[in-house]
Formats: C-alpha cells, structure tokens, sequence
C-alpha cells in the first residue's frame, strides 16, 4: 500500500484496488473484490488525474455545512485508472474537461476536489 492515505482514511490521497485473480479495478478501499471475492487485493494511489463524466451545481445542500457553501459544483470524473469518484469543484470545469484531484477541507470535511488541468500549480 502507498505510504500517503486514502482521503476516506484521513489521508490526501485518492487510492482503488485491484483483484489479482480477475483484474477487477475498484474504487472505496474493501477486504475482497466485489466481481469475484478474491480476498486479496493490492492497493494503490491512484494518479489523481481524469476526465470530468458529468457535473451539476448544487443548490440544496444536504446539511447546515454545506449550506454555508451553496452553489457548489459537483462531479464525476473518470480517472486514469479507469475507476469514476465524485467530488467537488472549481466553478466552471466542464464535461470532458482534464481535471486533477487533491483532497481538500470543505465544510469541515476532508473531499477530493477536482480543478482543471490547467489551474495545477
């Protein structure tokens, strides 16, 4: 496993598993491949950069959070590796825009947060 965590593990990384019996790629870290329950996963960090799939601004936020923020972009992005995660965003990225990840604080949440390729410092 990669020294840097998983965002949902506190870390500032974004992580899939593979299954090394059938190759399964997957998002969400778990004990054992949800194609063929090998319970042996490898674990990596991904790369971080995609293509956004899908967007849509958010108006009504789920919690007292997250209304403090509203509007808000939100998106799927089809990583490199050939997974999809959702995310926040920087307002204005688009439908097949190049997009990189870092796990940043929003509403008091640790949430990958997607920006163009082109804003990358």
């Amino acid at each position: 496993m990669s020294e840097t965590l998983d965002w949902t593990r506190g870390g500032t990384a974004l992580h899939c598993q593979q299954c090394p019996s059938c190759h399964h790629l997957w998002y969400f870290e778990r004990d054992f491949c949800p194609a063929c329950g090998h319970t042996e996963p490898t674990t990596r960090q991904a790369s971080g950069g995609g293509v956004v799939h899908a967007t849509t601004l958010v108006h009504r936020a789920p919690s007292d959070e997250f209304r403090a923020i509203v509007p808000y972009q939100m998106v799927l992005v089809d990583m490199a590796e050939g997974f999809r995660v959702m995310g926040h965003a920087q307002p204005g990225v688009a439908i097949g825009d190049a997009v990189h990840c870092e796990v940043r604080q929003i509403a008091g949440r640790a949430v990958p947060y997607f920006l163009k390729d082109d804003h990358v410092a």
